[in-house]
């Protein structure tokens, strides 16, 4: 696709525009990758490519390898990022991670107990008499 003629990639053309002009341009299984969202053990090239895979999930403590470091996790979701971004549409992905409590899976991060548990230290003491 030639760049110049995509609507879609013009950030000063109206919104409802340029998702016309993207729709126009997408493939039924193309809409469906867009639609789709993988886990981060399974991303290849291949699927972000030929897939059109519209988003990443990293869940229950799926992290790129042990001890992997915020610059390690950064450089592997750019990675998936530029795949997407030279892909035929050249659609950004959405990356998700599943960080109810802090990032744990991002080795020497903080980590946050959930509300329930906040809730705990605040002990009240109630008096019968």
């Amino acid at each position: 696709m030639e760049e110049l003629s995509c609507l879609y990639k013009n950030p000063s053309a109206p919104i409802e525009a340029r998702v016309r002009d993207l729709l126009s341009r997408m493939t039924l299984d193309q809409k469906i990758g867009q639609m789709t969202q993988i886990e981060r053990k399974v991303v290849t090239p291949e699927a972000i490519r030929d897939y059109a895979i519209g988003s990443v999930l990293n869940s229950g403590g799926s992290a790129p390898f042990e001890k992997a470091l915020s610059s390690d996790w950064a450089d592997m979701i750019d990675g998936f990022q530029k795949l997407a971004l030279d892909s035929e549409l050249g659609v950004p992905i959405v990356y998700g991670s599943d960080a109810v409590h802090g990032n744990n899976n991002v080795y020497g991060a903080t980590v946050f107990p959930h509300n329930v548990g906040l809730g705990a230290t605040r002990l009240v003491h109630f008096s019968l008499f």
